[in-house]
């Protein structure tokens, strides 16, 4: 499926802005890295699901772990939709369906809630588990944080994937090389990232988000007889240059006339 990456990743982050703009607060940095990675996924046709059924018992998982990230999830599942473009702009409000992190038993298509870091792989070792014991062949996709990757939640998941042979699992790393408050060299250095991956027993990929093609690409070819890794460089904040890896955008509690402004002119299409 062909993609115009560019325009797609611009009318996403748009939303975003206007969901942040009338919420008054969410995490722009974080979001603004992931948002290639889930339309390849979603947009791409990687991901099998079916808007009219979430549920349908044949669909592909996708949880982002990263689940303060998820204002890049909501336009596209907007989009896609699973529900109607009014609750974009209900995000964080109490009429609506979308908060700060999303949760399962409230917004179709979000498959487990998340935000707690370092659970959603622990939940898709799980389903990718249930779905062979129960003769399934669905895929699970779990997307993580770098920062992320600090848990030992994550280490202690990736040994049972790896234990297990669970070639359905695909991990992908938003890499963006920041968390919170600095750089992940200066919190608690993850490399060599890629080789403790194999060192779990993972096959491992990377590619460059600047080229959303390459990760359809590799997608598109699988992996036997062990879990997957995908480790996506990406840029914190991407898509408008004051906001790119300045971590004081990685979460916004309001905006300015003037930073709205300039997002706007930077995202024109």
């Amino acid at each position: 499926m062909e993609i115009d990456y560019a325009k797609e990743g611009k009318e996403a982050r748009q939303t975003i802005i206007e969901m942040v703009i009338a919420a008054q607060r969410g995490h722009v940095g974080s979001a603004f890295s992931l948002i290639e990675i889930l339309l390849v996924l979603y947009k791409g046709g990687i991901l099998k699901v079916d808007p009219k059924n979430p549920h349908w018992p044949e669909r592909d998982r996708m949880i982002l772990s990263k689940g303060h990230g998820c204002l890049a999830l909501y336009p596209i599942l907007c989009d896609l939709g699973f529900f109607p473009r009014e609750e974009l702009m209900l995000y964080c409000r109490p009429k609506g369906i979308l908060g700060g992190h999303p949760e399962h038993l409230k917004v179709p298509g979000v498959e487990a809630s998340t935000g707690a870091l370092g659970h959603g792989l622990s939940i898709g070792i799980g389903m990718a588990l249930a779905a062979r014991m129960n003769g399934h062949k669905h895929r699970v996709f779990v997307i993580l944080g770098d920062g992320e990757c600090d848990e030992g939640s994550i280490w202690e998941g990736a040994l049972h994937a790896s234990k297990h042979a669970l070639d359905s699992l695909t991990v992908l790393v938003d890499y963006n090389r920041q968390q919170s408050y600095s750089d992940v060299s200066e919190v608690l250095p993850l490399e060599p990232f890629a080789e403790k991956w194999r060192a779990f027993g993972f096959s491992v990929d990377e590619v460059d988000m600047d080229h959303p093609d390459r990760l359809h690409a590799l997608l598109l070819k699988p992996v036997a007889g062990r879990p997957r890794v995908v480790i996506c460089h990406t840029v914190k904040g991407k898509g408008v240059s004051f906001i790119e890896r300045n971590l004081q955008w990685h979460h916004k509690a309001k905006l300015t006339e003037l930073e709205i402004e300039n997002i706007f002119n930077e995202l024109e299409i």
